[in-house]
């Protein structure tokens, strides 16, 4: 059952209005049907017969073509005579921003990255010292010192929002200024433990 299911209903005076000449052409068997459909008490009278529906390996693009030409907000999806599931129009925006979010950026080759991660960190008073910044296939190594545990999360998570960035490691080392103690970071130490 749809939204459209209900919006022509007799109880909120919202069934189908024909003229006669309308009636005469559509024939008493179409104006039967509304009526059942309008007034009916049970789901098998209501429902939509013959619901558009799409299959797991319909296309993204068929789906958006679907509901646009049909004026339909969701599809059921199904597996030979089985619903499976249903997918909204914010299924499908989630769908098309998560592929944007996958198209590689035609200048996010490493070198472009590292560099736009240094531009991202050296702009903050939190920059860590000596920062170091090494980038493979996407992947973030940051190293330097920090004298703030705070500036470790702040490090990282501007690395994680530069586009084409795909993982960040942290090797930032915390050093007490006052007696020169000074800590791995927790990821660094976690591999110490398992080697």
């Amino acid at each position: 059952m749809s939204e459209g299911d209900f919006i022509r209903r007799s109880e909120i005076g919202t069934q189908r209005k024909r003229g006669r000449w309308l009636k005469f052409i559509l024939g008493p068997g179409k104006t039967a049907s509304d009526f059942v459909h309008e007034h009916g008490r049970r789901v098998d009278e209501v429902m939509t017969k013959q619901p558009l529906t799409i299959t797991e390996d319909t296309a993204l693009a068929e789906i958006v073509d679907l509901m646009e030409k049909n004026n339909v907000k969701r599809l059921p999806v199904i597996r030979g005579e089985k619903v499976v599931g249903i997918v909204s129009r914010a299924n499908l925006l989630q769908a098309v921003a998560g592929l944007a979010r996958e198209v590689p950026d035609p200048t996010a080759d490493d070198d472009h990255i590292r560099n736009r991660v240094i531009d991202a960190l050296e702009k903050n008073d939190w920059c860590p010292f000596g920062l170091g910044v090494v980038v493979k296939d996407g992947i973030v190594h940051l190293s330097g010192v920090i004298t703030e545990e705070r500036s470790r999360q702040a490090a990282v998570v501007a690395a994680e929002t530069v586009e084409g960035v795909k993982k960040v490691h942290d090797h930032l080392c915390w050093v007490d200024t006052m007696s020169g103690i000074y800590l791995n970071s927790p990821e660094d130490e976690e591999l110490a433990k398992a080697s």
